[in-house]
């Protein structure tokens, strides 16, 4: 299993993850639940119109945290934003529910994976595994 699919599974048992931002010096986080891996990349999407997309594009550097069981997971890089035809199409595929709406209101997904990523996966006392992805 490669490090890219080792934090998408634990996404995926995780159910909701927490993708933090900063708002100039301030933190700011909320929940997310779509990321899709494709050829083994990590992607995740949020609507362009969003504060949260906004504030990963004016500082990078992002971190996801997620829960599950008794273990967590962080997982931080900077977020590089990708337009691909090929891959919103996988996303529509994915979330149709989502894209109609997004369609109805004029709005744009954007897509984004990490750079440079490092994950940490921890119970509340120790380090249980820790890579690059």
């Amino acid at each position: 299993m490669t490090n890219a699919e080792k934090v998408h599974e634990f996404l995926n048992r995780a159910q909701t993850f927490y993708f933090l931002t900063t708002d100039g010096d301030q933190p700011k986080g909320r929940p997310f639940g779509f990321q899709m891996l494709v050829d083994g990349t990590l992607y995740f999407g949020c609507g362009t119109f969003k504060n949260v997309f906004r504030q990963l594009t004016a500082n990078p550097k992002v971190e996801i945290l997620a829960v599950n069981g008794g273990e967590f997971l962080r997982y931080d890089g900077q977020a590089k934003v990708v337009r691909d035809q090929a891959l919103l199409e996988k996303v529509r595929e994915a979330i149709p529910q989502i894209m109609s709406l997004y369609d109805r209101n004029g709005w744009e997904m954007g897509l984004f994976c990490l750079e440079n990523g490092h994950a940490e996966i921890r119970g509340m006392m120790d380090l249980k595994e820790e890579f690059d992805v």
